[in-house]
């Protein structure tokens, strides 16, 4: 059965049963398969249905498969399918990835880095060099970034909670990234930084090491050198603010919103195409109401292109609908 944009590419095709699912597996063979399944009553469905063909076009060598969730009982159940769009990515006939929900962006990226665009081997030192990339970014993105289990706020292990206490207890200023979130990050760092476990500490992009690390250097006096002292709030504000092209404060975040406001706006940017970052204002109450004042926008979500206030869900509705948001978030107006 084909549908729409598919009759045009070869490597667009669906699956209405469970053999031809499995057939479409097989005939890919090593080469990347991204299944996505959908419900027809779904508009969120549609639309990413438009980004995997324009994604067909850049990366003829995957097959890129749409399925009817609720048709296929049998392999929605086998692969633990509960919401739509849910995305799954095969090679070799074995799951690799996975992506729930309608993230234009993330697809974009899983896609780059799983597709084979040339030799297993060139694209495995692709993917590597991709993938450093992004942790130099991460380690990068404040001048004290600590890697934890859980959040400041909220750390899920004893070691991360005391290495939290030890920072905040000298007033030492850092942002923290939760691995538990993300997988790949968890797993990779641990090579790139030679460091076997969490948490682990950077400053100025440099590792300084584990909580005994810390431990040394808060009892030998040197952990207010080594480490950045807390900054103004107006100086923090600012940094976090332009801590990505675009910068959308939220409650909750993309994996999940945490009110209609920011849920609604989500879906307009994850169907832009435009990559995005987001702050959770439910987990810093500090950035949560001096934001309002800062920025003198008195509700949430907000949303920054290049540092600049854009403003909130009403103003983003304008610009979708008038055909200027992509411009915008490009810093292209």
């Amino acid at each position: 059965m084909m549908f729409g944009w598919e009759k045009k590419m070869a490597n667009l095709v669906e699956a209405t049963t469970q053999q031809q699912f499995e057939d479409f597996l097989a005939k890919a063979g090593k080469c990347l398969t991204v299944v996505h399944f959908q419900a027809a009553w779904a508009p969120q469905c549609g639309h990413m249905n438009e980004v995997m063909a324009e994604l067909a076009k850049e990366h003829i060598s995957t097959t890129f498969v749409k399925m009817e969730a609720e048709a296929v009982p049998e392999v929605s159940e086998k692969y633990e399918i509960s919401s739509v769009p849910t995305f799954l990515f095969f090679k070799g006939g074995e799951k690799v990835d996975r992506l729930d929900g309608a993230h234009a962006p993330e697809l974009t990226k899983k896609v780059q880095r799983l597709a084979v665009t040339g030799s297993p081997r060139g694209n495995a030192e692709s993917s590597t060099t991709d993938l450093n990339q992004r942790l130099k970014k991460l380690i990068n993105a404040a001048p004290c970034m600590l890697f934890m289990k859980g959040s400041s706020q909220e750390p899920r292990c004893g070691f991360s909670r005391q290495i939290v206490a030890l920072l905040k207890e000298h007033n030492i200023q850092f942002s923290s990234f939760d691995i538990l979130s993300d997988e790949e990050v968890r797993q990779e760092l641990k090579t790139y930084s030679n460091w076997p476990t969490y948490p682990q500490l950077y400053v100025n992009g440099e590792l300084v090491g584990g909580l005994d690390i810390v431990k040394e250097l808060a009892e030998s006096g040197e952990l207010e050198n080594t480490c950045p002292k807390a900054v103004t709030l107006e100086h923090r504000l600012k940094t976090v603010i332009n801590q990505g092209p675009v910068m959308l404060f939220m409650k909750g975040n993309k994996e999940a919103a945490r009110c209609g406001f920011s849920k609604q706006i989500l879906e307009i940017l994850n169907g832009t195409g435009v990559d995005y970052d987001t702050f959770d204002i439910l987990q810093d109450e500090e950035v949560r109401q001096a934001l309002k004042t800062y920025s003198n926008w008195p509700t949430y979500p907000q949303l920054y292109v290049k540092g600049e206030l854009i403003g909130g869900l009403d103003i983003v509705k304008e610009l979708k609908e008038s055909g200027d948001l992509v411009s915008v978030l490009k810093g292209e107006s």
